[in-house]
């Protein structure tokens, strides 16, 4: 479709919101080609839809801005990028110690790492996962400490005010945990309110953070925010995760490790 000739800055906006719906990203070359445009009015208009949310910018053009879908429950994702979160697990393990108290959150990911950490010895896991109790629940060397509250049967973990006061009682030396969205521009997010105020809990309690977050996750945006980029120290993610995503959490101090 030819694309040239005087169409107003909205309806052009229009068009190029179509071409990065339909390639995930443009660059303002192949918008100044497009539409027979400088490249000042190009990165205007980027710019303007960047402002409106609808795209994100990058250097030298613009990429899709990907939400997070609604999350299926947590025993129907297990199967969903199950290479990945393995490798994520194992390289996530590999950062805890004999000896250490570490907190696991909930989601498949977590569950991997919980799964590599059965040969510890004289670990206190702490966790509101009922996957994570299941996991460890036969090793004798790991000390299992559940916690209590409303059960996310989606999540199969205990949130709400119950857990986050337990939580807020307790000091680890890491935490490992799972999160809806993580982006560079605006943080960890959630889709559950109750969920979320267990994070931000989860945050405060170990010097240590550490998210497991597989490429599907990276670069997403969910509804509730918990916490900028910031509040993070290491990344564990895999191979799929775009080199952009990884740059700009990397320019944020965020320790990213590639499984």
């Amino acid at each position: 479709m030819d694309m040239r000739g005087d169409v107003s800055s909205q309806e052009r906006q229009r068009q190029i919101l179509y071409l990065i719906g339909r390639s995930q990203r443009v660059t303002v070359n192949q918008v100044v080609a497009k539409f027979a445009i400088s490249q000042a009015t190009a990165r205007r208009d980027l710019e303007a839809l960047a402002e409106q949310g609808k795209v994100r910018r990058v250097h030298g053009g613009a990429i899709a801005v990907r939400g997070a879908p609604a999350e299926p429950p947590v025993l129907l994702r297990k199967n969903e990028q199950s290479a990945e979160k393995r490798r994520i697990g194992q390289a996530a393990a590999e950062l805890v110690s004999d000896g250490e108290t570490v907190f696991l959150g909930s989601g498949t990911s977590v569950v991997e790492v919980a799964t590599h950490l059965r040969t510890r010895r004289a670990l206190t896991v702490i966790t509101n996962s009922l996957l994570v109790l299941n996991a460890l629940a036969d090793v004798p060397t790991i000390t299992v400490i559940g916690l209590g509250g409303g059960l996310n049967r989606s999540g199969m973990s205990f949130i709400g005010h119950i857990a986050a006061q337990a939580l807020s009682e307790l000091r680890t030396n890491k935490v490992i945990f799972s999160i809806r969205g993580i982006d560079v521009e605006h943080g960890l997010t959630n889709d559950d309110l109750q969920e979320t105020m267990v994070d931000r809990v989860i945050l405060t309690i170990a010097r240590e953070v550490i998210i497991v977050a597989d490429h599907t996750k990276c670069g997403r945006v969910a509804a509730a925010v918990v916490a900028p980029l910031t509040s993070v120290n290491t990344l564990v993610t895999d191979g799929l995760t775009s080199p952009e995503f990884v740059a700009g959490a990397r320019a944020q101090g965020v320790r990213v490790i590639s499984a």
